[in-house]
C-alpha cells in the first residue's frame, strides 16, 4: 500500500527574466519546481515539503501563496544527496552533516579537509558552477599567499562556504556579509559546525554598507547589477596588492561587468566561463 502523507507547497508567479535569480535562491533544494507558460513571459516557482512552518517561512520572505496537498510515496521524493565535491587536491565539500558519516568520509579522504554544508534554502552548497569556481580560485589564491598573513571579505556569503574555505586555507580572519537574514543564520550555523571563530558575520546591503577595515582578498558571488554598483566600495575595502574574486555573472552581462570593474581601478587577471556563468580574478595595485 502506497504511503500517503500531507504535503505543503509554496508557489509564486514571477517574470521569466528572474528565473536565474530563483534558481540560485533555491539551489540545492530538490523539491523546487519551476514551470513555464507557453507564449507568456511568466514562470511559476513551487517549493514542496512536509512542513507548513517551512512554507510559511518562505511566504514571509518572498510573498506568494501556500496550500496543503496530498502526495503519494513521499519517501520517493526525499532529497538525493549530491556526491562530495573535490576542490583541487585539498578540499572536499559534502552535504553530509552526521558526525559518524563525516568521520567515515574523512577516513576515505585523509588528505583533504572537509567542509560540511547541508542543503538549505540559502544558496551555496558548493556544487553550483559559480561557487565551485570561486572555491578553486580561493585555493589558488591561498597558495599564492602561503606564508603570508591575509584576511578576507566575503560579500554575498550565502551559506558561509567561502569563509570556511578561506579559514581552512590559512586566512587569519575576516568578515562575511549577506543582506538575507536567512543566509546569515545559515552562515552562523555552518561556521559553528566547522568550528570557525575568526569571522564576523554581518547582515547588510552591500550597496549601502561600509567595511570597517581593508582586506587582502575579497570574494563577491553576486548578481551583475549588484557587482557593478559595489565595485567603488570594493576599491575602498581592498588593500594594495589585493585580489578580488567575482562570480554570479551571466555571459551576456560579463562585458559590462568587466568594464565597470576596470573603471573602478581593478585589473583583470583571469576569467573562466562554465555554462552560462562567468567567474573572474582581478587585482588591485593602488
Amino acid at each position: 500500500m502506497a504511503l500517503i502523507l500531507i504535503m505543503w507547497v509554496w508557489s509564486k508567479l514571477s517574470g521569466a527574466k528572474w528565473e536565474d535569480a530563483w534558481e540560485e535562491r533555491f539551489y540545492g533544494n530538490p523539491n523546487v519546481v519551476i514551470s513555464h507558460f507557453k507564449d507568456k513571459p511568466t514562470i511559476r516557482i513551487e517549493v514542496y515539503g512536509p512542513s507548513e512552518a517551512a512554507a510559511l517561512e518562505i511566504q514571509e520572505q518572498f510573498g506568494g501563496s501556500i496550500r496543503k496537498v496530498k502526495e503519494q510515496n513521499w519517501a520517493a521524493l526525499s532529497p538525493v544527496q549530491a556526491p562530495p565535491l573535490k576542490i583541487r587536491d585539498c578540499l572536499l565539500i559534502t552535504q553530509e552533516s552526521e558526525k559518524e558519516k563525516l568521520a567515515a568520509l574523512q577516513e576515505d579522504f585523509p588528505d583533504r579537509q572537509l567542509i560540511s554544508i547541508p542543503p538549505e534554502m540559502a544558496f551555496g552548497t558548493g556544487d553550483h558552477a559559480t561557487t565551485s569556481t570561486v572555491l578553486r580560485y580561493l585555493v589558488d589564491e591561498a597558495r599564492r599567499r602561503e606564508g603570508q598573513s591575509w584576511s578576507c571579505l566575503d560579500l554575498g556569503t550565502g551559506s558561509g562556504i567561502l569563509a570556511i574555505g578561506a579559514s581552512l586555507m590559512g586566512a587569519v580572519g575576516g568578515l562575511a556579509l549577506d543582506y538575507d537574514p536567512k543566509s546569515v543564520e545559515a552562515t552562523l550555523r555552518n561556521l559553528k559546525r566547522a568550528e570557525v571563530t575568526q569571522f564576523e558575520v554581518v547582515e547588510a546591503n552591500v550597496l549601502e554598507w561600509e567595511a570597517p577595515a581593508k582586506y587582502e582578498v575579497l570574494f563577491a558571488n553576486l548578481f551583475s547589477d549588484v557587482l557593478r554598483g559595489s565595485f567603488p566600495g570594493m576599491a575602498r575595502w581592498i588593500k594594495p596588492g589585493g585580489t578580488l574574486i567575482i562570480s554570479g555573472i551571466l555571459k551576456e552581462q560579463w562585458s559590462i561587468t568587466r568594464e565597470a570593474a576596470e573603471l573602478a581601478g581593478f585589473a583583470l587577471a583571469e576569467e573562466k566561463a562554465i555554462g552560462k556563468w562567468v567567474s573572474a580574478r582581478l587585482t588591485w595595485e593602488s
